[in-house]
């Protein structure tokens, strides 16, 4: 009786450890005031660089804003083609600069890298200050304009994109201000913590292996933006790195935990 007992238990533990979700290491927490620049909180490695990924499309806005590329949050609508990245769903539609924003359709970054350039694109990421400016891509590969910021050439740190953030947010950067303005108007809100309004974006990349390979149980999930209550406002940077594969993607689950304990957060920092 006692070997069924043992082994039912053994069962039941392997069938909870196959539901409970996959958990990710916090790598970086910091909180920056918007106005002085001074950090407030700063938890873990924030200095250390990795792939921007998806939190890459806010100053990609900036520059195509700045450039004439997009002129309004619905302009322009560009066409998907066939053989356009589409493992997402929702990137295979027509697609305007709020669409992309929100969907983080890789095409239509890819798109709006080709017709920036290499040259402006490095200009400009090295004029914000935005890690090493770097989009020569996979090495041998001659595709930075399809990839730089996925997992590949171009790297920046937490502490970087608090920099870059904050001088988007202060209209310090080496741009017009309607370019600030509009590409900081394409990011969604994410929710409302005690009287703090949030917003930012998303970024998820997997690392390579040595043979070029992804790593899916080391995925990379960044949240960037800002807080806002009572005018004053709060530059946001999360940064985790999976343990293990999980199907919801690294930079929503980021994102996620910044408002789950935004409380908390912000008690470390003291507010």
């Amino acid at each position: 009786m006692l070997d069924h007992l043992r082994a039912g238990l053994v069962g039941f533990g392997l069938i909870l450890l196959a539901i409970l979700p996959a958990h990710a290491r916090p790598l970086c927490t910091l909180l920056a005031d918007a106005e002085s620049r001074a950090i407030l909180l700063s938890e873990g490695d924030c200095d250390s660089r990795v792939t921007p990924a998806s939190t890459f499309k806010l100053p990609l806005a900036v520059m195509a804003f700045d450039a004439g590329i997009i002129t309004s949050p619905s302009a322009p609508r560009l066409s998907f083609t066939p053989g356009d990245p589409d493992w997402n769903p929702s990137w295979r539609q027509d697609t305007d600069p709020e669409m992309w924003m929100k969907n983080s359709t890789l095409w239509y970054s890819q798109r709006l890298a080709e017709a920036l350039g290499q040259e402006r694109l490095s200009a400009y990421a090295l004029s914000f200050g935005y890690g090493n400016g770097d989009f020569s891509g996979d090495p041998g590969r001659n595709n930075g304009l399809e990839r730089a910021w996925v997992s590949s050439s171009l790297q920046i740190s937490p502490v970087e994109q608090a920099s870059f953030m904050t001088a988007l947010l202060q209209g310090q950067l080496p741009v017009a201000r309607q370019a600030a303005e509009g590409a900081l108007g394409l990011l969604e809100t994410a929710g409302h913590v005690d009287g703090w309004q949030i917003r930012g974006k998303t970024g998820s990349a997997y690392p390579r292996r040595a043979d070029g390979s992804f790593d899916y149980a080391s995925g990379w999930g960044w949240y960037l933006g800002w807080a806002e209550k009572n005018g004053r406002r709060l530059v946001v940077v999360r940064l985790n790195q999976d343990e293990a594969r999980h199907q919801t993607s690294g930079g929503l689950r980021a994102r996620d935990e910044i408002l789950e304990h935004w409380t908390a957060v912000i008690a470390r920092a003291g507010l």
